[in-house]
């Protein structure tokens, strides 16, 4: 009997032990069924990732039927010696304009010629061979058989890339040509002066109901670093100031975690997308907000019923997903060393929370508010106009990791600012902060230090 009661003690024993372990976390990989589900999230994420880079930097969405097959930009860049119009586009002026090139896609023997200054910069030729090469960010050349263009299509990396620093040569200045670092900031792309290249704009002309040199004006209002994407909605291309209403492009990394996305908030991340990449790139999708339909705001965008998009075949839609997964991956690139004060930055990070009141609004690490973080141009003491260009009539809160890249130009989504001891001493005045000439200082340091070690 003794051992009788051994036996059923240790049979309750073990049946306790196992039972435990079914509510006990297991090591990794310990549990085959986890195992096969946290492998497939992780082949699923690799694959997104993978599908999205692809997409932000080499699909045109089928743009370039608008961009070449409307537009005949692509004439424009080969010139009448490929059977063009005028000159053509050489490197030396797609560098001046802000187009970048992609050192990794260029052969060796290239890259040799180009350091030894053999290749010919002044030559439009040059520029169709790198096009070949897919190596000019943001831009796809279709070519035909004899060599010349047959169309040309923009992709999101035109805007959202540039490159390094680590690549230069004779006539080609650092920054220029390099590894590519997507997300951030182009702030030397000149959209309007390439866009003014095109052949045709009677287009868009007719869009906009002006003639072709309103266009050229227009176009040629906006300097380097910006874009007005709200243009082709109310057709409103000047403040009332009389200064361009175009705004600065911003930066497509550190999103994760950030609700609106662009300066004025018009929605999500794939929200922009799908309106950038339907309305703005003009690819060929499906898009809908029925906000458009307003006529009173947006006169051009309701009279061409751009809230009500059905391109099929959809080559947009079932993109946007692993777009959006990529963009959410790009970090906010730490600042170089030695470009801040490190002590001030210190001093600056205590100042930001506390006497500054800066996380009333940049919430760390968000450096937004999570949730809705839309303003009036009353609260921040500025005007309402771009605001006013939004369904919402706001201003987003933007994220602050990574301002250091994207300084060339002025802050704020105008560069009214052209520096961040402006935006300090702007806010001072605004919330009567009181704040000495060493603590903005020490501010400016600090947000010059984004994003901060942890």
């Amino acid at each position: 009997m003794r051992g009788l009661r051994i036996a059923a003690l240790l049979t309750m024993a073990g049946a306790m032990m196992a039972a435990y372990s079914l509510h006990t976390p297991a090591k990794v990989g310990a549990r085959p069924d986890r195992t096969r589900f946290d492998a497939a999230v992780i082949k699923n994420a690799a694959q997104m990732l993978d599908q999205g880079r692809h997409t932000f930097r080499f699909d045109t969405f089928g743009d370039q039927d608008f961009w070449g097959g409307t537009l005949q930009l692509h004439k424009a860049l080969e010139g009448s010696q490929f059977g063009g119009v005028g000159p053509g586009v050489s490197p030396a002026t797609a560098l001046a304009v802000g187009l970048k090139v992609d050192v990794d896609a260029l052969p060796p023997s290239l890259i040799a010629a180009l350091r030894a200054g053999q290749v010919n910069l002044s030559s439009p030729a040059t520029t169709l061979a790198l096009l070949k090469q897919n190596a000019v960010l943001g831009v796809t050349g279709y070519f035909k058989p004899d060599g010349s263009l047959r169309s040309m299509g923009i992709q999101c990396a035109l805007c959202h890339s540039t490159v390094d620093k680590s690549f230069s040569a004779p006539g080609i200045p650092p920054g220029n040509i390099g590894h590519r670092l997507d997300g951030w900031a182009n702030r030397d792309l000149n959209v309007g002066a390439i866009v003014s290249l095109a052949p045709n704009l009677q287009p868009v002309a007719d869009l906009l109901q002006v003639d072709v040199p309103t266009v050229k004006t227009v176009l040629a209002s906006w300097g380097p670093g910006k874009f007005d994407a709200e243009l082709f909605m109310d057709g409103k291309a000047f403040r009332p100031d009389g200064k361009s209403a175009a705004t600065l492009i911003p930066p497509a990394f550190g999103l994760a975690g950030v609700n609106l996305h662009t300066w004025t908030g018009w929605g999500s991340v794939p929200y922009w997308n799908a309106f950038v990449a339907n309305l703005e790139m003009h690819g060929k999708g499906t898009f809908f907000d029925p906000r458009l339909d307003d006529a009173a705001q947006f006169p051009v965008a309701a009279r061409n019923h751009f809230g009500h998009v059905n391109n099929q075949p959809d080559l947009i839609t079932g993109k946007l997903p692993a777009l959006h997964f990529y963009q959410l991956s790009i970090p906010a690139p730490a600042p170089p060393e030695g470009s801040f004060d490190e002590a001030a930055a210190k001093r600056g990070d205590e100042l930001f929370s506390g006497k500054a009141q800066c996380t009333t609004c940049h919430t760390e690490p968000l450096w937004t508010e999570p949730g809705w973080d839309l303003h009036t141009g009353q609260e921040i003491c500025i005007d309402n106009f771009q605001a006013d260009r939004a369904p919402d009539h706001r201003y987003r809160t933007s994220p602050l990791n990574g301002l250091w890249t994207h300084a060339k130009g002025g802050f704020y989504h105008d560069g009214r600012f052209a520096t961040l001891l402006d935006v300090v001493n702007h806010y001072d005045s605004c919330f009567n902060l009181g704040l000495s000439t060493q603590e903005k200082s020490d501010l400016v340091q600090y947000l010059k230090s984004l994003p901060a070690k942890e």
